[in-house]
């Protein structure tokens, strides 16, 4: 914790832009050389008009209860009243701003999620993620208010984004988690001490086992068809037998995988086929 007292930041940066033009945003991290690393880009970014700073989850919400924001960009780790606690008493706030996490670690991911965060950073932060997360809160302060779009926690049926159908995920390049729908996953497959986990348009990392995800996420329709496959049937849109007994499943985007003799007469059951 760096000890000081507050800093005030704002449209006197030479560069800056006054607070009516553009995003004003609240930079909250204990870690002094971190925060003035997520204060200078963020303060590089075209969207954002103003950029304050608080070093512990008090000083945030003082500043936040005085005054208005568009986000806050926010550590999970602070001393006090930490991010996700912060994150709490927001959520309870009339007008809230949008939350971003920025964390050296995955494990709190799915309760953001969870709290409807915009997005979830990992540190070091790399400019492109930032600019992809700052690019978020300016369409969702664009949108009008009460579109679920503007939040990927909305939606028609909030039960299909409880804890027990987000996953933190990883991009094999760079690491930056992401936060999935289960029910987007086409299929997971083995990969040394990870697995894949693959949707119509991406492919991403969880470190766990196909065992784990056969035994937890059984009840969501994913099925072991293979050693090296575990499937969701919700996904999947064809059976396609093959020579000596396997099989073939199909999914909407042509992607296929392999099904082993063993598993072919329950899949086809399974499926009505």
């Amino acid at each position: 914790m760096s000890g000081g007292p507050p800093r005030e930041r704002g449209p006197e940066f030479p560069g800056g832009r006054p607070n009516g033009d553009g995003l004003r945003i609240l930079a909250v991290d204990d870690e002094p050389r971190a925060l003035a690393d997520l204060e200078r880009l963020l303060r590089s970014m075209p969207e954002v008009g103003s950029v304050e700073c608080a070093d512990a989850g008090a000083e945030a919400l003082r500043r936040i209860s005085a005054s208005t924001f568009d986000a806050v960009f926010l550590d999970v780790r602070i001393p006090g009243l930490d991010g996700l606690e912060l994150a709490r008493v927001l959520r309870r706030f009339a007008a809230a701003p949008e939350l971003v996490f920025v964390s050296a670690h995955d494990d709190a991911a799915v309760d953001a999620f969870e709290l409807r965060a915009l997005d979830y950073l990992r540190k070091p932060v790399a400019r492109a993620r930032l600019a992809e997360a700052v690019q978020r809160v300016a369409e969702a302060r664009a949108a009008p208010p009460g579109n679920g779009a503007a939040h990927p926690a909305a939606g028609a049926d909030q039960a299909q984004h409880d804890a027990q159908g987000v996953v933190a995920v990883s991009a094999p390049h760079g690491g930056a988690t992401r936060l999935l729908e289960r029910s987007e996953i086409q299929y997971v497959s083995s990969y040394g001490d990870f697995v894949h986990v693959v949707t119509a348009d991406a492919r991403y990392l969880l470190r766990t086992t196909l065992s784990e995800i056969e035994r937890r996420w059984a009840p969501h329709g994913f099925v072991r068809v293979h050693r090296q496959f575990v499937a969701n049937l919700h996904q999947a849109v064809e059976l396609r037998p093959q020579v000596g007994g396997t099989a073939e499943l199909a999914f909407g985007n042509g992607v296929t995988v392999p099904v082993a003799r063993r598993h072919t007469a329950e899949l086809a059951r399974r499926l009505g086929v």
